[in-house]
């Protein structure tokens, strides 16, 4: 979680990287990881989080059922390890 740099943001972070080594998956690690981010976030006073993954990666559907809303997607984002673009969701959540 990174504080958004933006001095007119002190109310926002953003989720920078959330993974979860291939045998470890499927065990509900990420949703876990995930829920006590959003508590610490919300401790330290942030009430609004901003993240992004692959489209088509498994992370976009846990998202999705977690409570985050889904802002759209920008086409060739990133990079995959081979040199192929891949699109990138863009997803926000408000904190009480």
């Amino acid at each position: 979680m990174h504080p958004a740099w933006p001095p007119n943001q002190p109310h926002r972070a953003d989720i920078a990287k959330l993974l979860v080594h291939r045998r470890a998956q499927r065990r509900g690690i990420a949703r876990a990881l995930m829920e006590e981010i959003e508590r610490r976030a919300q401790a330290a006073g942030f009430t609004l989080l901003v993240l992004d993954t692959v489209r088509g990666d498994p992370a976009e559907q846990l998202y999705m059922t977690s409570g985050w809303q889904r802002v759209g997607v920008i086409p060739d984002y990133a990079l995959y390890p081979d040199g192929r673009p891949c699109d990138t969701v863009v997803f926000y959540k408000k904190l009480p």
